[in-house]
């Protein structure tokens, strides 16, 4: 017997011998004490109904909507790479780099030239005249795409438009009276409910597999979309199902399957789909312009945890922190100031960080949105006119730096921070403007457990500016054993809160 087994006859063993030792009788003496302790309310006088009977039978499903879903060939010709192009950069196709997981590229020598090869995805008809819905990442950068019909029938497709953020793609054949796939309700989309996908995994055609929802909403951080509300699912999902649809028990698509989370290349139980209504949109916009365009407000926020809610006086930590409001943005025109708290977008709660991109970007540019907002306290409205995420924001024009602007080093404040006054040139290199910010040289005990550096610049404590040492010094006069201060940190290209604990 090999050790596998071995190992399995083992726990076999002592999966029997437990029920032996689970009802052995109590002592006599004991007995009695026994019978009157009880682990659970006794049972009801009428059996509460059963929440879930039964299992489905997708048979009937499948016969419908399955000859709405084919099979997508995006056909890559050879190209020669970039100097120092390593073949996991220029070798692999797009569509198989987004299924491996982080750090699995593999390395080689550098490649003269990039071999061509062909990404074999899925996708589903949305109309009876040819259009049909895949993913960005399985058409990109192909010389050819061919699609082939349930009836076996190969056509060549044309790229309407392709829009990476959403990853969607709106596809053209030119064939009539094509089955088609209808979209859900995705309000109606609930964790727990069944789901269907239908694919081509591994070039294995029509394939179909089931599982449930698992979230909806769900922010994917190794993505990188973070205009997606991404839905999901337990359904099982390979290279091969990308651009197919999920679907609900009525046939109705609910989402496109984009992703999966994995350690090792295959799947593993998390998979992620576009909501539908999402793709929809995009495909309108790809159909009528051929660019998707979304709405910007215009600041960067960050997540709350306990301590940041402590350091502002939140009593939650719902909610997207604003960490910096652009110059000339939609927000700072609307009066946004770093430090608020962003809790609604037109009534829709913002419970994470992760919930305002998807909220902000599926509004068009130009749109009015009003955003639930907590400023010291206090629970305001703003109303906000949004931008274009595809231009670029204005920005203030730089003050020139004064005259004799020396460095001015502090040390007396309670975080046990060195600091000083950035010289002209270092503020040329932040990106500072005079009288703005102060660096920090040395750390004391408390700020580097908050991950404070020498090289990062404090831009405000709590809600209030700061541009010199004494400044900042008179922020933190206050602070006391057990308090926590907020404070704004640039570092490199990126600004946001820094809580610190006093000891």
């Amino acid at each position: 017997m090999s050790r596998p087994f071995r190992a399995l006859a083992l726990s076999g063993l002592i999966a029997a011998a437990l029920p032996v030792a689970c009802t052995a009788q109590p002592p006599a003496d004991t007995a009695g004490e026994a019978r009157n302790s009880t682990i659970a309310p006794p049972p009801a006088a009428t059996p509460a109904r059963p929440l879930v009977t039964g299992l489905p039978d997708f048979t009937t499903l499948v016969q419908r909507v399955g000859p709405a879903v084919v099979n997508v060939s995006a056909e890559i010709a050879p190209r020669r790479a970039a100097r120092g192009q390593m073949p996991g950069q220029g070798e692999i196709p797009e569509f198989f780099r987004r299924m491996l997981p982080p750090g699995m590229l593999p390395d080689g020598p550098q490649m003269p030239q990039a071999p061509g090869g062909v990404s074999l995805g899925t996708g589903f008809l949305i109309s009876d005249d040819g259009y049909l819905l895949t993913n960005h990442h399985v058409v990109d950068g192909a010389d050819k795409i061919t699609v082939r019909l349930s009836d076996r029938r190969e056509l060549e497709a044309e790229v309407i438009g392709s829009d990476e953020q959403y990853d969607v793609a709106l596809l053209k054949i030119d064939a009539t009276g094509l089955p088609f796939l209808r979209a859900a309700d995705a309000s109606l989309t609930r964790p727990g409910q069944w789901a269907v996908a239908i694919g081509s995994p591994f070039g294995l055609d029509h394939s179909v597999t089931a599982g449930i929802v698992s979230a909806v909403g769900r922010s994917n951080p190794y993505s990188g979309q973070q205009y997606v509300p991404f839905i999901q699912s337990d359904v099982a999902i390979n290279r091969g199902n990308s651009g197919g649809p999920l679907l609900n028990t009525s046939g109705e698509v609910i989402g496109i399957n984009s992703q999966i989370f994995s350690n090792s290349g295959g799947y593993m139980g998390v998979s992620f789909a576009i909501p539908i209504d999402l793709a929809m949109n995009a495909a309108e916009q790809l159909k009528e312009t051929g660019s998707v365009r979304r709405g910007l407000l215009g600041v960067q926020v960050q997540a709350i945890d306990a301590e940041t809610a402590r350091g502002f006086g939140l009593k939650t930590t719902t909610g997207a922190l604003v960490s910096v409001v652009s110059p000339g943005s939609a927000a700072e025109k609307a009066g946004m100031e770093v430090g608020d708290v962003i809790r609604s977008v037109d009534g829709r709660p913002v419970n994470t960080s992760a919930d305002l991109p998807p909220l902000i970007g599926a509004r068009a540019p130009g749109s009015e949105v009003r955003l639930g907002v907590v400023r010291d306290g206090k629970l305001r409205e703003f109303k906000v006119v949004l931008g274009a995420l595809e231009g670029e924001v204005a920005s203030a024009p730089a003050r020139p730096d004064e005259e004799g602007d020396a460095p001015r080093s502090s040390s007396g404040n309670p975080l046990g921070l060195t600091t000083q006054s950035p010289t002209a040139a270092q503020r040329r290199q932040l990106g500072l403007e005079a009288g703005e910010g102060v660096l920090i040289t040395a750390v004391g005990d408390g700020a580097a457990r908050a991950d404070l550096r020498p090289g990062d610049v404090v831009m405000a404590v709590g809600r209030k500016p700061v541009g010199s040492p004494a400044a900042l010094d008179r922020e933190l006069a206050d602070a006391g054993p057990g308090d926590t201060v907020m404070l704004l940190v640039r570092r490199g290209g990126g600004t946001q809160f820094v809580a610190v604990t006093l000891d």
